[in-house]
């Protein structure tokens, strides 16, 4: 495939690289794809191929809120001297 070419999916639209998307973009693409699926609105091939990248896009998403969870948590110390996540911001 040529540099200038995209792929294209089953659905007959181009294909954008998932992990060049942020999550709101996989998200709606994600609740697009549902759509379509939910609605019939695509042949057997194009559908299996729909949730193939749907649940791509799923796991995607899974691990942007992953990475946004960690970057708002610490690692502190309960009473017992025992490990555990605390929020990022100082409670009062």
């Amino acid at each position: 495939m040529a540099a200038a070419e995209k792929e294209v999916g089953a659905t007959g639209e181009p294909e954008r690289p998932i992990a060049a998307m942020s999550f709101e973009e996989a998200m709606a693409e994600l609740e697009a794809l549902v759509q379509k699926l939910e609605r019939g609105q695509l042949d057997l091939e194009a559908s299996i191929a729909a949730y193939e990248r749907g649940t791509a896009l799923r796991r995607h998403c899974a691990e942007k809120l992953r990475e946004a969870e960690l970057r708002v948590e610490k690692l502190g110390l309960d009473r017992d001297g025992r490990p555990t996540l605390e929020p990022f911001a100082e409670r009062s």
